[in-house]
């Protein structure tokens, strides 16, 4: 009985399923993972700077001033870089500069992980190719191991040929 009948799906799960097939088709035409990790270095920045530590309150640089625009400019490098994949590269580097200059500018980069965050957030963004290059890049591969694969079948057929001969 139960194998005979056709169970429907909700139209709420069917209507999520393609929000988020849509969602996953947006996401890798951008580098959101590098885009997302920035904002949130930013984020974990902003936190840092508003926290005490028992009595201990790091604060280098100008009071407050940095440890608010710094935290400001990672979050707004992370949303450009995913909202304009076409300028990754820019967003990328500038994130880098900004999240090492965090250290001295924020509670040492966010006690180094708003710091280590920022940099492989900016890394992946500049490191970051759209679908099309990728897979002219795999096309460009593919085709020089086929070259080597052929060259190294035609050095093997001269071995032979001279140990035969």
């Amino acid at each position: 009985m139960l194998l005979t009948e056709s169970v429907e799906v909700p139209v709420s799960r069917r209507n999520a399923r393609g929000r988020w097939r849509r969602f996953t088709a947006w996401r890798r035409r951008r580098p959101f993972l590098g885009g997302l990790l920035i904002a949130v270095a930013g984020v974990e920045m902003f936190f840092s700077g508003q926290m005490d530590i028992g009595h201990l309150h790091v604060q280098l640089g100008i009071e407050g001033l940095q440890a608010t625009i710094i935290p400001i400019a990672l979050v707004l490098l992370g949303v450009l870089a995913i909202t304009m994949p076409a300028h990754h590269v820019f967003y990328g580097v500038l994130s880098l500069a900004v999240g090492l200059y965090a250290l001295v500018g924020v509670n040492l980069g966010g006690f180094l992980l708003g710091t280590i965050i920022a940099c492989v957030g900016g890394v992946l963004v500049v490191a970051w190719m759209t679908p099309e290059a990728r897979a002219e890049s795999k096309a460009r591969a593919g085709s020089k191991a086929r070259a080597g694969s052929k060259a190294q079948r035609a050095s093997r057929r001269e071995a032979s040929a001279e140990e035969a001969g």
